[in-house]
């Protein structure tokens, strides 16, 4: 399987189970590995053949907006559920971290895979 990755991919929503989380939205970081349906754009070299990332990123950061969770892992399903869907992708994984929200530790995430990856 071809794979798509777009890595530290930052956007802001509103994430958390506390009050204080709830107030503003904070900076996320988000990785995603797409697999792409077959191998077509390979030969083509045709964009209308592939997934376009620059599209999945613009839609990411909609849904983000419009969009609050409580949870890391419900927001990761989301996105996955979302790439899955709305493009296509026959496997995806998803990584969602939260950047310096526990005093002394750097990054705080989950990480996903839904979806058939051929072996």
């Amino acid at each position: 399987m071809d794979i798509i990755f777009l890595r530290e991919v930052r956007a802001d929503t509103v994430i958390g189970v506390y009050d204080w989380e709830r107030t503003a939205a904070q900076t996320i970081e988000i990785d995603l590995e797409i697999g792409i349906p077959s191998d077509t754009p390979c030969h083509s070299d045709d964009i209308g053949d592939t997934i376009h990332y620059g599209v999945v990123v613009e839609r990411l950061r909609q849904s983000l907006e419009e969009q609050h969770f409580l949870l890391l892992e419900a927001l990761a399903e989301h996105i996955a559920k979302m790439v899955r869907e709305e493009f296509g992708a026959p496997w995806v994984r998803v990584a969602v971290t939260k950047l310096g929200i526990l005093p002394g530790v750097k990054r705080v995430g989950v990480q996903i895979e839904r979806g058939h990856r051929p072996s």
